[in-house]
């Protein structure tokens, strides 16, 4: 597979159930535990309160994933997941994923999204601070291997 250029338009919309063997892949390349499984998705695409979005080029490179939970009797999302192929990290993917999830929470008129990320993962925690997102409390051994979680929180204007 060729790398994408980095100025190829990224594209999110709503997954789809023919996206589900693509997400069920991303998802096992992506993370090493507290991976989603198959029948997880399927509900989540079918579920009221989550979203699941795909990023794509070219209306057919699977690039990404984000899924967005929204809980009834509150106005803050939780961004559950976000993951973008090997080739596609560093391009874009990953930001146009998180402005779609906060356009997402927005319309549900919420007015804050949050999230959890590996305190390992620095790619990933200075992209949620340049786009905005404040540190907002620490988790210990959240992750399934004994890995520390930051969390996270952007307001949604």
């Amino acid at each position: 597979m060729t790398p994408m250029p980095a100025t190829a338009a990224v594209r999110v919309r709503r997954a789809e159930l023919s996206d589900l063997d693509d997400l069920v892949a991303l998802e096992e390349t992506s993370f090493a535990t507290d991976r989603l499984s198959r029948a997880q998705y399927r509900r989540h695409l079918d579920s009221e309160t989550a979203q699941v979005l795909v990023a794509s080029a070219n209306h057919r490179r699977f690039l990404g994933t984000a899924v967005v939970f929204f809980r009834k009797g509150t106005q803050v999302a939780r961004l559950y997941s976000i993951a973008t192929s090997t080739t596609a990290r560093g391009k874009g993917v990953g930001s146009a994923l998180l402005d779609a999830a906060e356009h997402a929470a927005k319309r549900r008129r919420c007015h804050a999204l949050r999230l959890e990320v590996r305190a390992d993962n620095d790619a990933a925690v200075r992209l949620y601070e340049r786009l905005g997102y404040q540190r907002i409390g620490h988790y210990e051994r959240y992750y399934g291997d004994g890995a520390d979680a930051w969390r996270y929180e952007k307001k949604l204007g």
